[in-house]
């Protein structure tokens, strides 16, 4: 696992192998079912539990109305930003060179820094929820900028029952959340996925009241053990979603240079290194792109047929 290697090779901790589990609410359990065919065919260890099992193996959750879960004890979660430093400080030891600025497009959706067109025999354009701004006519009609609020609840304590050594990732497409256990002290990540669209450049970046209300109640009902503890952190993420949540990867119809990479739909994160080689491939062109990820026309999947589940 590239995370894993990662963490060999420059002695940072990246990842903590403390399982996924994912609840099929009753009467929302297609893309469940997908997923457990697809843990076979590819060889994924997994778990099927009943809401009995899941009371005992997991007590932190209420398995209310859940029909089953699947539990995949290899999976796991990354420290998001000490990934990026890492990966940064090894991007600079390999030769790389970084230079700040604001990265825009001319009106043939050119790259530009500082308002200058960048020169380079390839391009990779990876700026997240902007790439829709800055390809107005290429992303943005095949994307949606959203954002999603998300907390972070203070722990027990004296208790490890709610961190990551005793407690695993989860989804809950059901209820419209998903959360990480609580890490190296960061409290309990949990989030209720109703899409607010924002601004990416003027809106300021805090969580409303109505979200922390709604995060609050799915906490008291999912996680009763955390009823009465503090909100320690929240975040506001943005997010860019394609009408299929599956990724963009492809190169800019009009220049052959610049190779588009994206389109994240809210699971990209956690598959960088093996999309950053893939891309790198893609780039140099020793291999094409996946068909799924080209750009073009795109249609709005089932919560069954999506990669995500939205």
């Amino acid at each position: 696992m590239r995370w894993l290697e990662l963490e060999q090779e420059t002695g940072q901790k990246l990842y903590y192998e403390c399982g996924a589990l994912i609840l099929a609410t009753e009467g929302h359990c297609n893309w469940e079912a997908n997923t457990a065919r697809t843990f076979t065919e590819m060889g994924v260890p997994f778990h099927r539990y009943s809401p009995q099992d899941i009371a005992t193996f997991f007590p932190q959750f209420d398995p209310s109305g859940i029909s089953y879960a699947l539990y995949e004890p290899e999976a796991g979660m990354v420290m998001a930003h000490r990934a990026l430093i890492t990966g940064l400080a090894l991007f600079r030891q390999l030769g790389g060179t970084v230079l700040r600025g604001r990265v825009t497009t001319d009106e043939t959706e050119f790259p530009m820094l500082d308002g200058k067109r960048l020169e380079a025999e390839l391009i990779v354009i990876a700026t997240g929820p902007w790439m829709a701004e800055m390809f107005p006519k290429t992303i943005k009609p095949i994307s949606t900028v959203i954002g999603v609020n998300v907390l972070y609840t203070s722990t027990l304590d004296g208790s490890e029952m709610f961190d990551q050594s005793r407690m695993p990732c989860w989804i809950d497409h059901g209820l419209g959340s998903f959360g990480l256990p609580s890490a190296e002290g960061s409290g309990v990540k949990a989030a209720v996925v109703i899409p607010d669209k924002i601004d990416l450049d003027n809106d300021e970046r805090l969580i409303n009241q109505r979200m922390l209300s709604r995060t609050r109640q799915y906490i008291g009902k999912r996680l009763p053990g955390l009823n009465g503890q503090k909100v320690v952190d929240s975040k506001f993420n943005q997010i860019i979603l394609t009408p299929d949540t599956h990724f963009v990867l492809d190169f800019h119809p009009e220049h052959q240079n610049v190779l588009l990479a994206g389109g994240c739909s809210g699971h990209l994160f956690k598959h960088g290194p093996v999309f950053g080689e893939f891309a790198a491939g893609v780039g140099l062109r020793e291999y094409g792109t996946a068909p799924r990820f080209k750009l073009g026309p795109r249609r709005k999947l089932s919560p069954a047929e999506s990669p995500s589940g939205r």
